[in-house]
């Protein structure tokens, strides 16, 4: 007869999933809440989403180092404590741009904030385990919550984004599933940290199905970074998606996936499995080339961001490739001061955007609605160039601070070729940005636009979201050196 098993509390260690059980919480109490009354403002909606990413905020920072929970399979460790602050950082900058003047179809639902806060706790089960399972069950949770999201903008290319997005999410779930199983199948394990014990003692033999479970495993968040060559739908997502969502999607869903590609693949890289470091390398040399040579022609600003991005995503995977403290460290920062000037410039977008389309314009956001900026509204485009320099690594504004850093932690590592590469990219890059830039500043303004139409969705809220993302790139030169030295610790006491 079994005997019955007797598990406490306090081994269970619950203060660990703490943060998430907050967000589940409080997409519950909105739910409940809408359940009881129907057709509250959104004002509501905003102010308990922040008041519950504040509750979270509070327990992630009471969170201490190197601890298990929940039958072992959370693991708290110093980059799920620094990434799970940056996800609530770029959370806390998203939510308060819901407050617009025009009445937007999303915003309407509550089960909009309710998927939000999913996404957020979803998000952070992937970054706080090593369990394969866990880290599924958070991909599936943000995955399912993020196309919702999207698909109630309630626009054609909304519809388009959701579909395509959900069908590059299916694909990179049975990839991840299967890679998951290979890996299982040759440790018995799914827990990464007793699967690399157990392929350290076996030489990494079998490596055929090593190198065969890598490659599903990193397809799967491949797709979700949108790396070259899996970022196919990737611009089309972001461009049918509201403008803050989709600088929303350019920050967070990659942040948590480099940390579990951080987790398992830089195991795999310092084995010396040569073959896995030589496809890092091709990836990261493409993806930021191509994506800047596809940025160079694009026409709308906003899929011109949405390829930027998938080049700064590239700049971060060689920092995930080298694996040094120092560039793991540079990982974060650089995500850090990425997360204001990218945030702030689609922001720029979303105070300009009309929810009906603009006549003679194919797109949202065609370079030529901003084109003699400077003459309509001179304190915008002033903002906006602000958000494209630092984009564009020019200095003294933040993205450059994270350049210079994770350029020398390559240098460092002796990855000449490639720190040249990078150099090149970050050149190519600044045409694109500064094209804006001439728009604004050198070109007639459109003979039937006036200085509202920049600012049409511009409250308070979002003027306030404008104004910290403006100073911080601004002023980043005196954050670099706080930040770097606490994800540094955090990176070292994880042992990456």
């Amino acid at each position: 007869m079994l005997e019955a098993v007797n598990v406490s509390l306090e081994s269970l260690n619950l203060v660990t999933l703490a943060p998430m059980l907050t967000m589940i919480i409080g997409g519950l109490v909105i739910l409940v809440i809408d359940l009881l009354k129907k057709d509250l403002d959104k004002t509501l909606y905003v102010a308990l989403s922040i008041i519950f990413l504040l509750l979270n905020l509070g327990a992630t920072v009471t969170l201490e180092m190197n601890q298990r929970g929940f039958f072992d399979v959370m693991f708290i460790d110093g980059i799920a404590i620094v990434s799970q602050l940056i996800i609530i950082l770029a959370s806390l900058i998203f939510i308060p741009l819901a407050l617009t003047n025009t009445k937007f179809h999303e915003y309407s639902y509550p089960e909009y904030f309710a998927m939000f806060l999913f996404m957020i706790g979803g998000f952070q089960f992937m970054v706080a385990t090593d369990n394969l399972i866990l880290i599924f069950v958070g991909l599936e949770t943000s995955s399912l919550a993020l196309y919702t999201m999207i698909v109630l903008h309630n626009r054609d290319k909304a519809l388009e984004a959701a579909i395509k997005y959900f069908t590059l999410g299916a694909l990179a779930a049975g990839l991840f599933a299967f890679g998951s199983m290979i890996l299982y199948s040759i440790t018995g394990s799914v827990e990464i940290y007793k699967i690399a014990e157990v392929l350290e003692s076996r030489n990494f033999e079998p490596l055929a199905l090593v190198l065969t479970a890598s490659i599903f495993i990193f397809a799967t968040f491949a797709f979700k970074i949108a790396l070259v060559p899996f970022h196919t739908w990737g611009p089309d997502v972001y461009e049918g998606s509201a403008a803050p969502l989709a600088g929303y999607m350019s920050v967070v869903p990659k942040m948590a996936a480099f940390v579990v590609i951080m987790r398992i693949f830089e195991m795999l890289i310092q084995s010396g499995v040569v073959w896995i470091e030589y496809s890092f390398y091709a990836i990261v040399v493409l993806t930021m080339t191509l994506a800047n040579i596809w940025a160079l022609v694009q026409t709308d600003v906003k899929r011109m961001l949405a390829y930027s991005s998938i080049s700064h995503s590239g700049f971060v995977m060689a920092a995930i490739m080298i694996g040094t403290t120092q560039a793991n460290s540079a990982i974060f920062l650089y995500w850090v001061l990425f997360l204001f000037a990218n945030l702030g410039a689609f922001t720029m977008l979303w105070v300009s955007h009309h929810k009906q389309a603009v006549k003679k314009q194919i797109s949202d956001h065609p370079f030529s609605k901003f084109s003699g900026m400077v003459k309509q509204s001179p304190f915008a485009a002033a903002i906006m160039a602000l958000f494209m320099l630092s984009l564009a690594g020019v200095p003294p504004f933040s993205i450059f601070w994270g350049k210079l850093y994770l350029i020398s932690s390559v240098v460092n590592s002796d990855y000449i070729v490639l720190a040249l590469i990078m150099v090149i990219n970050s050149a190519i890059s600044a045409y694109y940005y500064l094209k804006l830039i001439v728009y604004m500043f050198l070109k007639e303004p459109e003979t039937d636009v006036n200085g509202e139409v920049y600012l049409v969705n511009a409250t308070l809220p979002l003027k306030f979201v404008l104004g910290i993302a403006a100073l911080f790139t601004m002023l980043s030169i005196f954050a670099v050196n706080p930040i770097l030295d606490f994800t540094t610790y955090y990176v070292a006491m994880s042992g990456f």
